[in-house]
């Protein structure tokens, strides 16, 4: 068997380190594989240098019982006490892994999940809640542009009820930050034509299976598009190994994706489909940047 052509690539693992993946073209099609690593490692194996600085930042901060909380989404969710000490936390890491001015932070606030009686309970997990401290929507917009004006934060997805369009459109009527609908427009053209009328919000989150279809998916892009909005195309938190979502950010243009953290594999495989489709195009790869909202 003749070997045509080897190929080899740096793609991301399960816990989002570093690692190679070969594609070899035979006279009886591609094979492709990829290099795995383990917790459990012999002395007489060869070593890697991995770049640890999230989780070394939080074993500091809060000790070694922090490396092994993961979130629902692969993300590290070590056990902080309030919202402003995890944008501490992101911040030291940004910094500590010498970024700082160049990672910005997009916060997913889901904030359906904890409104109650018209108000936003911030300790909704527990039973015992004060209900002296819930905050109102004036009281929590506040809080918001505290942490706009303290942190580098450039992206806020449903800061309020899906349903408390006057809160949405105060808040992004007094922001030049990015606001994004999920459960606000669920990927709808009807709820997206209301959120664009009030002024709502002024990015779509992007998710094929809320609509059905991809057809209708792209038709709702066009349209948040078409009336100056972003879109982020974003996975859900229950995923498979399915990278379509690679290859659809990438044909709308679209600037941004949503997918998790480089912790779980269903979450890397998104990202390494990515890396695909930057070798195969090549040269005309462009990054958007800071110009992510509305990539050329």
């Amino acid at each position: 068997m003749t070997i045509k052509a080897i190929k080899a690539r740096q793609i991301y693992d399960s816990r989002g380190n570093p690692t190679v993946e070969v594609d070899l073209t035979t006279e009886n099609g591609l094979f492709r594989a990829a290099v795995p690593s383990g917790a459990s490692t012999g002395v007489h194996e060869a070593l890697e240098l991995r770049d640890t600085t999230g989780p070394t930042t939080m074993a500091t901060k809060f000790g070694l019982d922090a490396r092994p909380g993961v979130g629902d989404e692969g993300g590290f969710a070590p056990n902080i006490h309030s919202n402003k000490e995890a944008l501490v936390l992101i911040t030291d890491a940004i910094a500590k892994a010498g970024y700082t001015g160049k990672i910005e932070i997009g916060m997913d606030v889901a904030a359906s999940e904890f409104f109650k009686d018209g108000l936003y309970d911030l300790d909704f997990k527990n039973p015992a809640s004060d209900k002296a401290q819930w905050l109102s929507p004036d009281k929590l917009a506040n809080l918001y542009q505290e942490f706009i004006k303290e942190f580098p934060i450039t992206s806020i997805e449903d800061p309020f009820d899906q349903d408390h369009w006057d809160a949405w459109t105060n808040l992004t009527c007094n922001t030049k930050i990015q606001i994004v609908g999920d459960d606000l427009t669920v990927t709808n053209p009807k709820r997206i034509a209301t959120a664009v009328e009030k002024g709502a919000c002024n990015c779509l989150l992007l998710k094929v299976n809320q609509i059905g279809t991809v057809t209708e998916s792209i038709a709702a892009h066009l349209l948040a598009k078409k009336n100056g909005w972003g879109t982020m195309v974003s996975h859900r938190s229950g995923e498979t190994e399915d990278s379509f979502i690679g290859d659809l950010v990438v044909g709308l243009s679209t600037g941004q994706i949503k997918t998790g953290a480089p912790c779980r594999s269903e979450r890397l495989a998104k990202y390494n489909q990515i890396l695909r489709i930057e070798e195969e195009i090549g040269s005309g790869v462009k990054f958007a940047g800071k110009n992510f909202r509305k990539p050329q």
